[in-house]
């Protein structure tokens, strides 16, 4: 991500789905569908999602399931008058309900606005906590707000408090919402302060009260370039956090470097640079350093994983990897493998998931010989990352990637994305699953070819509340609706 985009960075996140719109040329939709190694049911509508879809165009952005079928997910739909506003939705007991719009006090009064939920995190079944952004009467004009789920009933939401404060130039979201228990949570994202440049914050919940948002402490003495974003925050237990994203420096040049910073027993550290990432990020080639931390996991309260990417001194993109352990960050490493997979110079890590300590996976995407995206997955073992390799078991791929990981149990996770078929030009959602520490073969999530009958289709969010128990949401395409968009759900039950 470029420093000179940084004043729209948050939007990356509530994009998160729009990889499956690269070039290509519509067409009918693959029924190919690859032999499946696991459980995955056949894709859904969003139940009620087409009666507030008026303005036909919906996406689930985030999913989360805090036990084996009870999980929630949001995103947002265009409603008859063009605006955008956010939606959530609730399974229970391996059922998804109906689509419900988020009441956002005073929305109706602005005019036309727009709104969206960017992230969802259930501390536990029916105890979840949303955030995202609204427009407060000007398209040029964002504000944060977060809402939470009680006993099963969702609330209204509510503007973030203290954000006004920070917020001058009134440009700021939520990106990321982590909760390590009900009612206790952490959130993180960014805003334009009075010199209009990207300022990171985070805020906490405790015991269902939202606190006040601050500055991320430490950030000045490594933002001397201007500009600053959280991209992700993941809480090992209530209180116990890490955050990630990516800070400007002038000392490179303006260029972009990755950092970290940890909450302990409910306090903020200081943000730091990504140990020995400096060494890998040097830029090369005409192209400059730019690193971003995409993706943070905590397997328990001070043990994290993170991934993300940099520039070489080839001027290509790698992903990287690296761990928290005790509360302690180690150095970045090049992702094992990698090299001979990205002979096209493009990659990065998506997403990571870890489900216990030392043991996570990651997935994102590479650029082979051919300059076609290809997915990759990569696990790390007692605290040791593997060699990627390469999600293989759909034909005809011109170009495919891996948005989400999560895992169950360690060894056992799912992933989704999408793939493009060379003959077609459609992109179709994909899932592929883990067994006991081995990636199986990827496949055309079941039942997606039916619904996605006029354009592209993708899974943007996964979340697995034990092995073999996971539900993903994303969105397609339908002749119903002019070839505009929907949001789906799928689930796994019991593969494993």
């Amino acid at each position: 991500m470029a420093a000179a985009a940084a004043a729209a960075a948050f939007c990356s996140m509530s994009v998160a789905g729009t990889s499956a719109a690269a070039p290509g040329t519509r067409a009918p939709a693959s029924s190919h569908v690859a032999a499946s190694s696991g459980g995955w049911g056949t894709a859904q509508k969003v139940p009620g999602l087409e009666a507030l879809n008026a303005g036909t165009w919906a996406e689930i952005f985030s999913v989360s399931c805090a036990s084996a079928g009870s999980c929630s997910a949001g995103g947002h739909y265009y409603d008859v008058s063009g605006n955008i506003l956010p939606f959530v939705v609730d399974e229970k007991h391996g059922s998804w309900g109906t689509a419900q719009k988020v009441q956002v006090p005073g929305l109706a009064a602005l005019g036309q606005v727009d709104a969206e939920i960017i992230s969802v995190s259930c501390g536990s079944a029916g105890n979840c906590s949303a955030g995202g952004y609204y427009g407060d009467g000007n398209a040029n004009y964002r504000q944060p707000f977060v809402v939470d789920e009680k006993h099963g009933s969702w609330g209204t939401a509510q503007k973030l408090p203290g954000i006004a404060a920070l917020n001058m130039r009134r440009f700021a979201a939520i990106s990321s919402v982590s909760c390590g228990s009900a009612g206790t949570c952490s959130a993180g994202g960014s805003y334009l302060d009075g010199s209009r440049h990207n300022q990171p914050f985070v805020v906490d919940e405790k015991n269902g009260s939202w606190g006040t948002a601050q500055k991320v402490p430490g950030i000045a003495a490594l933002d001397n370039g201007g500009d600053a974003v959280i991209l992700s925050v993941s809480c090992g237990s209530a209180g116990d956090c890490s955050a990630g994203g990516y800070y400007t420096s002038k000392a490179l040049g303006d260029d972009q470097e990755a950092f970290v910073v940890s909450e302990r027993h409910g306090t903020w550290g200081t943000a730091r640079k990504v140990p020995g990432l400096a060494a890998l990020n040097t830029g090369g080639n005409g192209r400059p350093a730019d690193a971003q931390i995409t993706s943070v996991s905590c397997g328990s309260a001070g043990n994290c994983g993170a991934g993300g990417s940099y520039v070489d001194d080839s001027g290509h993109g790698q992903p990287f990897v690296v761990g928290e352990r005790h509360h302690s960050w180690g150095a970045a490493k090049k992702v094992p493998g990698i090299a001979a997979l990205n002979t096209g110079g493009f990659a990065e890590i998506a997403s990571v998931s870890c489900a216990s300590a030392g043991n996570c996976s990651a997935g994102g995407h590479y650029q082979d010989g051919t300059d076609s995206w290809q997915p990759f997955v990569v696990d790390e073992r007692h605290g040791t990352w593997g060699t990627a390799r390469k999600v293989t078991g759909i034909k005809d791929v011109w170009v495919a990637t891996i948005n989400s990981v999560s895992c169950g149990s360690a060894g056992d996770c799912s992933a989704g994305g999408y793939y493009r078929s060379k003959a077609t030009g459609v992109a179709q959602a994909l899932v592929v699953s883990e067994k006991h520490g081995s990636w199986g073969l990827a496949e055309e999530v079941p039942g997606i070819a039916t619904l996605n009958t006029s354009g592209d289709a993708e899974i943007t969010s996964v979340s697995c509340a034990s092995a073999g128990n996971c539900s993903a949401g994303g969105q397609y395409n339908s002749d119903d609706f002019v070839g505009d968009s929907q949001g789906f759900v799928v689930d796994e039950h019991l593969a494993r």
